[in-house]
């Protein structure tokens, strides 16, 4: 005669409408769990066509951005046009800046938008490896410097960190470049402490722009279109991967619920199995009699 133990077998009790019910669960926690793996893979591709896919179209600095405001990283290298005219007293140099591997120094100046008003913009107007050149472009730039409107276009790049070492120099104006220690970062909160022409009231743009076109007596500087690339976070590949094993444990873990269930009814099969064997026997004894 078979054992009742027998006919129990992991397989059917998965059948079972109560872990049936446990199987749906395991599986909605497994789809959470491969649904934020599969969130952690498209943050781990980060592909620069679609960030910076409208860069090379020129659009007016004021549909791109506003002042006051950091540049976000959509609005970073985005190629902008805008009116207004240069401030005499803005015009300066900055130092150790490299352009494409060769070092070399910027004139800069301060543009004063015409919309909105009293709002101005921080301008890298052009490269020069000597400093007597851009000094005398600054000088030459300052007096020509009128009140006429002007559209200028270039790329609109975040503001730079000030370096320690420009921030307690005095200011700089054009007529007294010779002789005055000069900036070497384009950095906006350090350029409006040194320009006469701005008070507390007065607006600034978060980032600098960069001409596309030099004045006389000036390189472009260079200033290349993003990477487009595609590029991989591995951390959070490496995320997904734990996703994907976390949804894996999930129908692990029912399936171990399920097995343990098993081997408990055939233990406790065996042992009503034996308990009736034992009473079967004592019961088919003979009785004991005394002669």
């Amino acid at each position: 005669m078979s054992s009742p133990a027998g006919s129990i077998t992991v397989f059917s009790v998965m059948r079972r409408p109560r872990w049936i019910g446990v199987l749906v669960l395991a599986l909605v926690v497994a789809g959470i769990f491969a649904a934020l793996g599969q969130w952690q893979l498209g943050r781990a591709v980060s592909n620069g066509a679609d960030i910076y896919s409208e860069t090379e179209t020129v659009r007016p600095l004021a549909d791109v951005t506003t002042p006051q405001t950091p540049v976000l990283e959509s609005q970073a290298a985005q190629r902008v046009t805008v009116s207004g005219h240069f401030v005499a007293s803005g015009y300066g140099i900055l130092a150790d800046r490299l352009d494409e591997g060769t070092p070399g120094y910027w004139v800069i100046g301060q543009f004063e938008v015409d919309e909105p008003a009293d709002t101005y913009l921080a301008v890298a107007l052009g490269w020069t490896a000597d400093g007597e050149a851009a000094r005398a472009s600054a000088l030459a730039l300052s007096e020509g410097a009128g009140a006429v409107s002007e559209e200028v276009t270039g790329r609109y790049l975040p503001t730079e960190a000030p370096a320690a070492s420009d921030i307690e120099k005095p200011i700089t104006t054009p007529s007294t470049l010779d002789g005055q220690p000069l900036e070497t970062s384009m950095a906006v909160a350090s350029l409006i402490n040194r320009w006469s022409e701005f008070d507390g009231a007065a607006d600034v743009y978060g980032g600098y722009l960069v001409l596309q076109d030099a004045p006389p007596g000036l390189t472009a500087i260079a200033s290349p279109e993003p990477d487009r690339s595609v590029q991989l976070n591995w951390l959070n590949i490496f995320y997904a991967a734990e996703w994907v094993v976390f949804a894996g444990f999930a129908i692990y873990f029912w399936y171990r619920l399920v097995r343990d269930a098993w081997e408990r009814e055939l233990e406790e099969a065996a042992e009503a199995s034996e308990a009736s064997g034992a009473s079967g026997a004592a019961d088919s004894a003979p009785d004991a009699r005394v002669s």
